[in-house]
């Protein structure tokens, strides 16, 4: 019952932190500044919208190429975890099944993280492209 408890008190930004650093913080803070800079330049296209049409694709079309390096860095840094877990196999020999699949919890979390930093841009990249249609 107390595990229950203290699982409920865990808040959001806690948990999202905890994953960040589980998913180690090199591949991580690459792929979250990938996140962050297609939301700046989206920002900028659609504060240029009505300005300066051109502009505002240009700003689009470098939102489109983060995010798409943010997935990339994505599946980088999971095939790079998964190396690692299949050579610490390789040393160990036989380990516990726990530890092999907490290994490749990691390296999925790049994945993840990759993933949301394409298509939650994506969704507001839609959004813009729509309203840039004359």
């Amino acid at each position: 019952m107390n595990t229950f408890i203290l699982l409920q008190d865990r808040g959001f930004f806690s948990t999202l932190v905890q994953r960040f650093n589980e998913g180690g913080p090199f591949f991580m803070s690459l792929i979250l500044i990938c996140f962050m800079l297609a939301f700046v330049f989206l920002g900028f296209g659609f504060f240029n919208l009505k300005k300066n049409l051109n502009k505002s694709k240009k700003m689009r079309s470098l939102a489109s190429d983060t995010s798409i390096l943010g997935l990339v860095f994505g599946f980088l840094g999971s095939t790079i975890g998964m190396i690692n877990a299949f050579d610490s196999y390789e040393v160990f020999g036989d380990i516990d099944a726990r530890m092999m699949a907490g290994g490749l919890k990691v390296s999925f979390l790049t994945t993840v993280f990759g993933c949301l930093t394409f298509i939650l841009p994506r969704i507001v990249i839609l959004v813009l492209r729509g309203m840039q249609k004359e």
